[in-house]
């Protein structure tokens, strides 16, 4: 962007009020992130559910001098006023004019998951061939897509944006301000169809985006895509990808093996090596090759950029430092872009101090003079007491930056010259490009360094996933249950994960579950199985589908989506009474239920009921029952209403025990965290779950001595006894104290002996040879297993699991 006020108010028909002359190279729609004055507007974006123009004086107060705005305001003296009729629309003129004026070679992305990693690897295999342009973040949406495109400047010459929608009617808007050259369509999926009245109409909408392309690239495997795709845009260059060998570019050999992947492109192979190969991965891989092609990139190449390609990261992370600092941790990739999202996440701290370490920027083709030029703009905007270059380039460019700064040739340089551990009640902004590896001052600097960890494997429940979905057949949906932060194991990193693979619905106990993954990002339907009354409006404000189990519960929640003028069929789940007597409507209701339903703007979304016992093989006629009455009350009902919505009764251990009871969805909870009631089922799953902690220290106790609070267990003989630092505090109940329950020290159980303190325990390390301080402690995996641990706390796993205390650090890992 880079037009005067006057140009502006041309383009879009807006009124200036002001200077018209003062140049406008960014506008900025967030008061609190403001990461940059210069040449900045701020536009007031006012919505059905809120206004904008509340926070033109905090803009203001910021240094802004150029306002967007459909009311000016009088008292802010000095101010240049652009007043528009609608600022949304105002936006996406703005926008459409800027691409048109571009004339740049476009790819846009829609579907319903995958597009921001595509978008990510697609810029990291094409910045080096062009200089390329995409949407930060996952800006794709009728104000995402606008922002996205005005970052647009003449020296480029590719741009890779994301398309979103979440309703009816959106994209022919979006398609009217972007229509990309290459059309690029992921999988389809459940997110926001909830807003659709059918898998058709979802389809119909998404491919509006590629009226004007002129090739699209899609998912083949989707045979109601690739009907709808081939019947409407006949007249274009169409090329499927997919698992199917139909497909025109598909995987030819096993994917289950170690061996190389062989990819099949209209008859050429292209072969690479692939450790990750469940089906989401290649499948986004397979496209990513696709596009690749088009864009005449040459095989060894693709195999090239392929195996360079990194993972996508897309959070910034907090943490506590020494010193009072708080370390801001975004050591995972660089750009302009990341650096300016990196920057506007500092605004939400208000330490007064602050200090950079900033690395080169690797894999940017332009300028290095221009590039550092506007780096250092925005870093000399945000006014840092410090900042720490590292690397020969940007170490050039030094004197750019007006704060103290000191330049190094390396991380282990930075390291050794002690600065950083002399800074104190500071934020602290570690960004930089991985082959920097600055991840290391984060662990310098961190304060909590438990030695205690919840470490949970990713790729384990991806496998556990898949397992069940063989016993389905092919399209039954699929829910996962992440109540109970997950079971314990974090709600938000958990459901992202889910959300990559595919997962169709995420199933929460309380709305405010929910809203804390719409607002970190998930936008795969959730199901509030628990809906309080006072948190409807929580449900409406963040598109969540609610169990509705009694007349109460409907009237109530019905009685709040007319208050909130929500103006469509709202998603309901109606929860059916089998015989668990816990919550649902009974066979009696079901005449008043459906004369009920037929008079509010509701939509069963599904009807659904609550196994008791099906991981209980002596209550199999018991689950019988139950099936059968849910066959025929749900059948009922159906027939009342006069559509089918999704059916679903099955859960973990109800998919292995009664799979023909499938229906048209299974909710998964503990067995995609490894565990089964039937020990043949167990052996096919992976551990997901490993409580560890270290030995702090081992104590050599005399005969005779006591161990522990009320001296409940002395030694008979002179005994080893190590004390690990993990107690009750850390979910560890004391019942389990005494020589009743035992961990794993070198693959070898040790009876853990005395009462359980709240912060440590000690063990009996007496028969474990070569034992030594530091040494690994298992509290459960597999010496114990999880299952054997819950049984010495005379309970089940779920329990143990989300017992575990929020203090214990959890680690995510895949293998």
């Amino acid at each position: 962007m880079n037009y005067t006020v006057q140009q502006i108010a041309a383009i879009t028909n807006a009124q200036v009020i002001g200077d018209g002359d003062l140049m406008i190279k960014n506008i900025a729609f967030d008061s609190r992130i403001i990461y940059s004055t210069k040449n900045t507007a701020f536009i007031a974006i006012n919505t059905h559910k809120n206004s904008g123009e509340k926070f033109i004086e905090s803009a203001i107060d910021r240094g802004i001098h150029v306002i967007i705005s459909e009311h000016q305001y009088p008292q802010f003296e000095n101010i240049t006023w652009i007043i528009v009729e609608n600022s949304v629309d105002f936006l996406q003129k703005l926008a459409k004019y800027h691409f048109e004026h571009s004339h740049l070679q476009s790819i846009g992305i829609t579907g319903s998951n995958g597009k921001t990693i595509l978008k990510e690897w697609l810029y990291q295999c094409l910045w080096n061939e062009f200089p390329t342009v995409k949407s930060p973040k996952s800006f794709n949406s009728q104000i995402g897509l606008p922002l996205s495109l005005l970052q647009i400047n003449t020296s480029h010459t590719l741009g890779i944006f994301e398309v979103g929608i979440s309703q009816p009617d959106e994209m022919e808007n979006l398609e009217n301000i972007f229509h990309p050259q290459i059309g690029l369509l992921t999988h389809i999926g459940t997110a926001h169809a909830a807003n659709f009245s059918s898998e058709e109409e979802l389809i119909d909408e998404k491919i509006k985006l590629f009226k004007d392309s002129q090739v699209i690239i899609y998912n083949g495997d989707h045979s109601l895509v690739s009907k709808k795709i081939k019947d409407l845009y006949s007249d274009k260059k169409l090329i499927s990808y997919g698992l199917k060998k139909e497909n025109q570019v598909f995987i030819k050999n096993n994917i289950s093996k170690g061996e190389n992947i062989v990819v099949e492109y209209f008859g050429q192979e292209i072969s690479f090596p692939a450790h990750q190969r469940d089906e989401a991965t290649l499948t986004n891989a397979l496209a990513l090759i696709t596009v690749l092609k088009e864009l005449h990139i040459e095989n060894q190449k693709i195999v090239e950029k392929i195996n360079t390609l990194k993972a996508v990261e897309m959070r910034l992370e907090a943490i506590e430092g020494i010193k009072g600092n708080i370390v801001i941790n975004d050591s995972f990739n660089l750009d302009l872009d990341s650096l300016k999202t990196a920057l506007q996440f500092l605004k939400e701290y208000n330490k007064p101090k602050k200090s950079l370490v900033l690395t080169d920027i690797v894999g940017v083709n332009t300028n290095s003079q221009e590039l550092y030029e506007e780096v250092s703009e925005l870093v000399n905007e945000q006014h840092f007491d410090s900042v720490f270059l590292i690397g020969d380039e940007i170490s050039k460019f030094s004197e750019l930056f007006k704060s103290k700064t000191y330049t190094f040739i390396d991380t282990k340089e930075l390291i050794e010259s002690k600065y950083l551990t002399e800074l104190e009640n500071q934020i602290i902004l570690l960004k930089g490009a991985r082959k920097f590896e600055i991840e290391r001052l984060k662990d310098i600097l961190e304060l909590r360094k438990h030695d205690t960890v919840l470490e949970i494997n990713l790729n384990a429940i991806l496998h556990n996933i898949n397992y069940h979905k063989s016993l389905l057949k092919p399209g039954t949906k699929m829910m996962a249950m992440v109540k109970a932060n997950a079971y314990g194991l974090g709600s938000y990193e958990i459901s992202e994960f889910l959300q990559h693979h595919h997962i169709d619905y995420l199933g929460v106990a309380f709305a405010d579950e929910g809203a804390e993954l719409r607002k970190k990002g998930i936008t795969t339907p959730i199901v509030v199985m628990n809906p309080e009354q006072h948190s409807y409006q929580t449900i409406i404000d963040y598109n969540l589908e609610p169990e509705i189990y009694s007349f109460r519960v409907l009237d109530l929640f019905y009685e709040a989506v007319q208050k909130s003028g929500y103006d469509q069929k709202y998603p309901i789940h109606i929860k059916l009474e089998t015989g668990m007597h816990r919550l649902g409507f009974k066979d009696f209701e079901l005449d008043q239920l459906s004369e009920t339903l037929d008079h509010k703007n509701l939509k069963v979304q599904s009807m659904f009921s609550h196994l008791s016992s099906s991981d209980v093989p002596e209550e199999k006629e018991f689950t019988l029952n139950q099936l059968e009455t849910f066959e025929k009350n749900s059948s009922y009902l159906i027939e009342k209403l006069g559509y089918t919505p999704i059916r679903h009764i099955l859960n973990s251990s109800g998919i292995t025990c009664y799979t023909n009871y499938q229906y048209n969805m299974v909710r998964i909870g503990i067995g995609m965290l490894g565990e089964s009631p039937s020990s043949e089922i167990q052996k096919q799953l992976q551990s997901v779950v490993s409580f560890k902690t270290v030995i702090s220290q081992i104590s050599l106790v005399e005969n005779g001595e006591s161990v522990g609070y009320s001296r409940k267990y002395k030694t008979d003989h002179q005994t080893r006894i190590a004390t690990i630092p993990v107690g009750y505090a850390d979910g560890i109940p004391r019942l389990i104290g005494n020589q009743i329950g035992k961990l794993g020290v070198h693959k070898t159980l040790a009876p853990i002996v005395g009462n359980i303190c709240m912060d440590m325990m000690m063990l009996n390390v007496d028969n474990i040879p070569n034992v030594k301080e530091g040494d690994t402690v298992t509290i459960f995996n597999a010496y114990p297993s999880l299952k054997e641990f819950a049984a010495y706390c005379k309970t089940i796993t779920y329990e143990v699991l989300t017992s575990i205390s929020p203090r214990v650090k959890r680690i995510y890992i895949k293998d």
